[in-house]
């Protein structure tokens, strides 16, 4: 019974000594192929709230990364992220909502993949992405 208890807590220190470098606050999206529709990072979003990032890619470009999450038509609907960065991570905090624009437009009710690309300050390499959401 003793080897079995050792045995399980050592087990644990080591899952959590291998765990990703997440914290409570934040979720390490699975890399993912590129896809999905293309949103523009709008800033002016109304009813805004947060949203997971359900995935991420590489871009053509060292200093940036492509999130992927469910959300409306673009017409109606839009993105914007804020981007954490840490020699081993970048963070992004993604917020969807309504459009300026599109406040008085009726809007169809329809879920699509949505593909949002964040420019970083410096290249991702090997750092991890995490959904701050």
């Amino acid at each position: 019974m003793r080897t079995l208890v050792t045995s399980l807590c050592a087990g644990a220190v080591l899952m959590a000594a291998t765990a990703p470098a997440a914290s409570a606050d934040t979720y390490a999206p699975p890399e993912v192929p590129p896809g999905g529709v293309e949103f523009v990072d709008d800033p002016a979003l109304v009813n805004a709230h947060p949203t997971r990032v359900e995935g991420w890619s590489r871009t053509d470009r060292d200093d940036a990364v492509a999130v992927h999450f469910t959300s409306g038509t673009p017409e109606c609907y839009g993105a914007h992220a804020e981007v954490t960065e840490a020699p081993d991570s970048v963070t992004v905090a993604l917020s969807t909502g309504t459009r300026a624009d599109a406040v008085n437009r009726a809007c169809i009710m329809i879920a699509l993949s949505g593909t949002l690309e964040v420019p970083l300050q410096t290249p991702l390499g090997d750092r991890q992405v995490l959904s701050a959401s």
